[in-house]
């Protein structure tokens, strides 16, 4: 912990059955309780009668609650005065170990299964059987909701579409980070010890601002590092943040409760104490335009992106009926039209430069478009682009020196250093075919166009046309909606450090109506880390209730 604003790596933890692990983790919370807050259950039995004589402000101190835990944790990560490691449970495959929620057998994860019996019943009501296990709530099922646009991938990524469980103890952190293609994600509180989140908005102004402070405090590092904040390995507290104008709200979550992060919205936290979460990714059609900046950003770091763009955004396409609104088909028709307009500019340059069009002799798979499934996902590996480490896929120029080797149309010069003539472009969406698409979302665009869209378009053209700014400056709140209402609910609970792994009887704690059940195997073998990972999310809170 005291080493976490250096921006190094963590090795592995020991190896734990998840019952070995909790049990662990309790005892360590104890002892931390036992050193530092001796009297707080003596102050707790009789914090009546201390605040009538006055003593309010000495006993609060005394208290190990969730304002005195964060501000230890601060004391140890910045003031480096003492050595403490903890080990973290994270990124556990719910595959191989069970997640914490009943599968569908109603094709509704990627994971689940098809009871053709149960396909053709009616969507099971709250208090039936099978409510938990068809819900959209359930986070093996909300990546393929009928409004997330990951239903399209029916390949399982793990941390993506297939949830992640996380075993925490006291402490045990999750750095600064947004999640992969800049995606939605959930997280949900199963049991134990609440998690201190820190969030900062999405908008670009405030991604900026947190990665302005990050390479102010390690520009040597990210000399060697330049992606350093992809590693997810670095910590520094919110106050750094709010120094330079950045807004950082935070949040403590708890048991029964989602945490759910917006796209690129950084984001971070800790335990106070043993707990079990799980966390999956999703994205609504309004996530078009963040892929597209992450998508970007990546192939500035030669990064691999968890699943290829430009194959989704096309699948997309192919299933246009799935849009609803005009605002997010323009979305997506602006971001074919960015793709289509580079991808036909590039091949004519290209070929005007000497590189061969090989496509009416080379009879290449077309690409699929139905759904983004394990045989795509494996052909989109073997043609990366040997410079960014995009996905070449509309076209990718090869060389006669490699059988192997292929690069994206951008980057075609860093492959080799033979002549271009002996390059050639392979195309697996020819013009037409792109063309056609564009046709067909275009159409489909005016098709749900509103008069209150027309409107709209018009003073937006007005404003454009007048020079002013396209959008106003956003006001942010001073404390996120519903975090004030959520404190009062949870004053003066005790923060629980006993062990929390329970058996299959367990049910949510009240009001929450979204039950769960545990790990199917306690005895699963598991494997902590102090690299601090956690696809476990902030910004909003959202307690399911009756």
């Amino acid at each position: 912990l005291h080493r976490l604003q250096e921006g190094i790596s963590f090795g592995d933890g020991e190896e734990y059955t998840a019952k070995d692990y909790v049990q662990k983790a309790s005892e360590a919370a104890k002892e931390w309780k036992r050193k530092h807050y001796p009297d707080h259950d003596f102050l707790s039995m009789h914090a009546g009668s201390l605040t009538k004589n006055g003593n309010d402000d000495e006993t609060a101190r005394k208290l190990m609650t969730p304002q005195n835990l964060e501000r230890d944790y601060w004391d140890i990560v910045e003031t480096h005065t003492r050595e403490i490691s903890v080990e973290y449970g994270n990124d556990v495959d719910t595959t191989d170990f069970g997640s914490g929620f009943p599968l569908s057998e109603r094709g509704k994860a990627v994971c689940g299964t098809k009871d053709p019996k149960k396909m053709k019943l009616p969507e099971p009501k709250f208090g039936e059987e099978d409510y938990y296990k068809e819900s959209w709530w359930n986070l093996n099922n909300i990546p393929c909701a009928p409004d997330s646009v990951l239903r399209h991938v029916r390949v399982g990524i793990n941390g993506i579409n297939v949830p992640w469980m996380y075993y925490g103890c006291m402490f045990s952190t999750f750095c600064w980070h947004n999640e992969d293609n800049y995606l939605y994600s959930i997280n949900y509180h199963h049991k134990g010890a609440p998690k201190q989140w820190y969030g900062v908005p999405g908008k670009k102004k405030y991604a900026d601002g947190l990665e302005k402070v990050f390479k102010s405090y390690l520009s040597m590092k990210m000399r060697d590092v330049p992606d350093l904040l992809h590693h997810i390995t670095t910590m520094f507290s919110p106050r750094l943040l709010q120094n330079q104008d950045v807004s950082v709200y935070k949040v403590l979550q708890y048991p029964g409760e989602f945490v759910v992060t917006f796209p690129r919205a950084f984001h971070s936290g800790f335990s106070l104490g043993p707990n079990i979460g799980e966390a999956v990714n999703f994205a609504t059609h309004d996530w078009i335009a963040f892929g597209s900046d992450a998508n970007e950003r990546y192939r500035s770091f030669a990064r691999s992106a968890v699943f290829s763009h430009d194959r989704l955004t096309f699948t997309m396409a192919n299933h246009l009926k799935k849009q609803k609104s005009y605002r997010t088909c323009r979305l997506l028709l602006n971001e074919l039209e960015r793709v289509v307009k580079e991808e036909l500019e590039l091949r004519q340059e290209l070929v005007s430069q000497g590189v061969r069009d090989v496509s009416e002799m080379v009879n290449l798979p077309a690409n699929r478009l139905d759904q983004l499934d394990e045989q795509s996902a494996d052909y989109d590996d073997k043609r990366l682009c040997h410079g960014c480490k995009h996905v070449c896929f509309f076209s990718a120029v090869a060389c006669e020196c490699s059988q192997s080797k292929v690069s994206c149309l951008r980057h075609s010069h860093y492959m080799c250093r033979c002549a271009k003539t002996r390059r050639y472009l392979l195309v697996w969406s020819n013009e037409k075919e792109m063309k056609e698409t564009l046709h067909s979302v275009r159409n489909y665009c005016e098709f749900l166009k509103t008069d209150a869209d027309r409107e709209a378009e018009a003073i937006k053209v007005k404003k454009e046309d007048d020079g002013e700014d396209e959008e106003e400056e956003e006001v942010m709140p001073p404390i996120a909606p519903g975090v004030k209402e959520d404190l009062e609910r949870h004053k003066g609970e005790e923060i629980c450090i006993d062990p929390v792994l329970v058996d299959s009887s367990y049910c949510p704690p009240k009001p929450v109506s979204l039950g769960v059940r545990v790990i199917s195997d306690e005895d699963a073998s598991l494997r902590t880390t102090s690299d601090e990972r956690d696809s476990s999310d902030d910004d909003v809170v959202v307690t399911a209730k009756n």
